[in-house]
This record gives C-alpha cells, sequence and structure tokens, in this order.
C-alpha cells in the first residue's frame, strides 16, 4: 500500500510540474500569435511525441520526458547581414562557426513565402522582450496564486502564548514520538514542576510582558537556566509562577543551521490555529521568498558540490540544498505515504508547486542562452541600441545577432545537463527526506 501511495504522490506533483510548465509556454506563445509571428509548434515534455493535435498553423502537443517544453517560432535568429533570408547557405568550416550556421539556418529554413514580417528577429525589440519574458512571468503569477490560496485559504500557522501541552518529562522530539510515557529515569519538565497547565495564557517572562508566543519563547531561551518568574493568566485570574529553566543546546530561532547554547528550556507547546491572511501578506511572503530563492541561485555553484559530495562521498545531504525533478517526486511520495492529514498534505503540494514555480521563473530569467534571459537581454540591447541611432540621428541598426553567442550557450547548455544529471543522480542514491 505505502509503495502505491509514494507512486501516487509522484504522479501528482509530475502532472503539477507538466501544468506549470505548459503555462509557462503559453507565456510565450500568446504574444507570440499577437504579435503575429509564426508558431509551428507548442510542445509540453521532450522526447517523442504522447500526442498531438493541429489547430491552425500550429501544433499542439504533449511528450514523454516531462523536463520542459518549448515554443518553436519561425526565425529566431536573423540571417548574416549580406545574406537573403530565403536562401540557406553551406556550413562554413570551423566548429564554433559551423554550430552557429547549423543553427542559423535551422532557424530560417521553416520560413515560407509572405512569412518575411512574422519571423521573430523582425519584430520591434519591446515585442520580443515581452514574448520572451512571458514564460517566465506567467511562473511568477503561478506562484503568487499558489501562496493565496495557501496564505488567503489555508491560512498561516499562528502561534498563541496559551499553553497547549505540558509533557511530565524532558524528552527529545524523536524519543517521544518514540514512547511518550515517562520513565523513571526521566526529568520532570520546568513547566509541569511549576504547576503549569494547558489553558494557562503566559503574560511576562522574567518580569517581561510578553505579547505574542515568539517574544515568549525567546525571553525564555534569553534566561539560560536557573529560576525564572513566569507570569500566566489562568481562568480570568493573574498568577505567579516560579519555574526552574534547564540550559540546553538548541537551533536558532534566526539561522536554522545555527546552535544556540545553553539556552532556557520551560518545556510547553504552544496553541497553534491557522489564520486566513490578507492580499498584503501574500504579496510580502511573495518579496521574502523571492529574495530567499535569489540568494539560493547566487549560491548554486557551491550548493552543487554538497550534492557532489553527497552523491560520490556519502555526505549527508543539505535539508536546505537544491533538489531535482526527481527528488521532488519522491518527497511528493514520502508526504503522500505518511500518516499527515490531507488538509497538510494538499498545502504541502501546494506550497512545493508554489516554489518549484517562483524558481523556475527566477532561473529562465538569468542572461545566459538558451534561457529566456538570453533573449531578453538581447532585445533590451537592440533597443539601446537603436534609441542611440534615433538620439543621434545615425543610420538604424541591424538586428541584435544573438547567434553570435551560440558557442557560449553550448557551454551553458552542457553545464545545465550536468548539473541537471548530478542532482537527478544525488536524489536516487542519496535523497533529501521529510523523515530526516
Amino acid at each position: 500500500m505505502e509503495l502505491w501511495l509514494n507512486i501516487a504522490g509522484i504522479l501528482i506533483f509530475l502532472v503539477g510540474l507538466m501544468v506549470s510548465i505548459a503555462l509557462h509556454e503559453i507565456g510565450h506563445l500568446v504574444p507570440a500569435k499577437r504579435f503575429g509571428v509564426r508558431v509551428p509548434q507548442y510542445m509540453v515534455g521532450f522526447g517523442a511525441t504522447m500526442w498531438s493535435r493541429r489547430k491552425g498553423e500550429t501544433e499542439y502537443g504533449i511528450k514523454w520526458i516531462p523536463m520542459g517544453g518549448y515554443v518553436r517560432m519561425i526565425g529566431m535568429l536573423p540571417p548574416r547581414p549580406n545574406d537573403d533570408p530565403n536562401t540557406l547557405r553551406g556550413t562554413t568550416t570551423g566548429m564554433f562557426q559551423g554550430l552557429v550556421d547549423s543553427a542559423r539556418e535551422a532557424s530560417l529554413e521553416e520560413i515560407r513565402p509572405g512569412d518575411e514580417k512574422r519571423v521573430f528577429y523582425r519584430k520591434a525589440w519591446w515585442q520580443k522582450a515581452i514574448i520572451m519574458t512571458g514564460g517566465p512571468a506567467m511562473n511568477f503569477v503561478l506562484a503568487f496564486l499558489l501562496y493565496a490560496v495557501l496564505l488567503m485559504g489555508f491560512g498561516v500557522a499562528t502561534y498563541h502564548t496559551v499553553v497547549n501541552t505540558v509533557p511530565a518529562c524532558v524528552k527529545t522530539a524523536a524519543e517521544f514520538q518514540r514512547n511518550s510515557a515517562c520513565g523513571p529515569g526521566d526529568q520532570a519538565s520546568p513547566a509541569a514542576k511549576a504547576g503549569l497547565r494547558p489553558g494557562d495564557k503566559i503574560l511576562s517572562v522574567d518580569g517581561k510582558q510578553v505579547a505574542d508566543w515568539d517574544a515568549a519563547s525567546r525571553a525564555i531561551r534569553a534566561a539560560g537556566g536557573g529560576q525564572v518568574a513566569i507570569g500566566i493568566e489562568r481562568d480570568g485570574r493573574p498568577l505567579a509562577l516560579n519555574a526552574e529553566l534547564i540550559p540546553q543546546d538548541r537551533q536558532s530561532l534566526d539561522d536554522p543551521n545555527k546552535i544556540d547554547k545553553g539556552v532556557g528550556y520551560l518545556g510547553v507547546t504552544p496553541v497553534v490555529t491557522m489564520e486566513p491572511q490578507g492580499i498584503g501578506a501574500v504579496g510580502a511572503h511573495m518579496v521574502d521568498v523571492t529574495r530567499a530563492t535569489a540568494a539560493s541561485l547566487v549560491r548554486l555553484p557551491e550548493k552543487m558540490v554538497g550534492v557532489w559530495d553527497a552523491a560520490f562521498s556519502g555526505e549527508k545531504r543539505d535539508p536546505n540544498g537544491p533538489i531535482g525533478i526527481v527528488g521532488a517526486g519522491r518527497i511528493g511520495g514520502e508526504i503522500v505515504a505518511s500518516d499527515a492529514p490531507v488538509r497538510d498534505k494538499i498545502v504541502f503540494f501546494v506550497n512545493l508547486l508554489a516554489g518549484f514555480n517562483l524558481a523556475i521563473g527566477m532561473f529562465n530569467l538569468l542572461p545566459l542562452l538558451p534561457l529566456d534571459g538570453g533573449h531578453i537581454v538581447g532585445a533590451l540591447w537592440e533597443g539601446v541600441k537603436r534609441g542611440f541611432a534615433r538620439l543621434f540621428r545615425r543610420p538604424t541598426p541591424g538586428y541584435v545577432d544573438i547567434a553570435k553567442l551560440l558557442p557560449l550557450t553550448y557551454g551553458v547548455a552542457m553545464v545545465m545537463i550536468v548539473m541537471a544529471g548530478l542532482l537527478a543522480y544525488a536524489d536516487l542514491v542519496n535523497p533529501i527526506r521529510l523523515s530526516g
């Protein structure tokens, strides 16, 4: 049964990923057609075609390998300055020049009589920029909508200063999960010894008022070991209790990769409720996760070293490190097979897809070919050149020939393939697991 649940989770994630890819490509397709570019193909996936249907001049289809997609537009690359765009020439000698010429000829070979004004490279620079920005923009919109579903629909976990549970003894989370009963050798929890009960509302710690659980938690930790006064409200009446805190080494509240030494431990859990948020909170959350994703992209080369060590040296995978489609699918299978409530499983998948859409959108904006960002930079540079020509009354410059960057493009593509292969291998032999 668990195997089938794992497979179901992987399939759910892949379906969500394919929908995200399909919408990314629609972000390119719609403006391309709106600006008159002829689009022979719109495909989701790579490899052999699973299904396709022609509507008008465009073939729409799904391919077997769910690792991306593409919209094929005619005339993506301009002809050489002295070439007739309707006449193909043989490839020039030289490895890199040959690659450039082959790509250029492939870009022009589908041009038919009457298509002269429908090729991509002839479009205004701002139209080309919009067409290429449409895909990443669609990913950002999807991420925002998915985060809105989470924050406005499911709500955000809000921790209150009202006590939920008071364990009788001190145990780690793993020990408590294995056996919640206290044994003769277990140390009594400071909260239980002080007389705290479920339903008590914490008002102050060590004489300092606390307005929320974060403030209460930080005050308790800052007190370290020793006796501390805990002001509470019980049944509408204020009470003062004395707790003998235990010093412990615990994960930092500000940096999950850091351990705070000797912080105070009381031993209570707060009441948690899911509070729906407004659209402003969604925007703020989007800014926060975008900033974090950008920082992760900057550190990607460094993180890939850790992935290599985990794949070939058996080092522990960084739970906050990069993860590929294979790894995300495995985590999806793990969450479906878990005993978590259905609501939590839905929240997990929505959050996972939102994060993937944000990462895909930002990655595609990198100013490198073959990514969308490379085409966007080419279009913007063309706009700058033509703007200067108009300003100084010079002849209109030709189209920016991004084909000259194809040698770099092949190098970037090779690096991306190697990185994707490394991630897939690490996700198979040493995956990141929710259960640790």
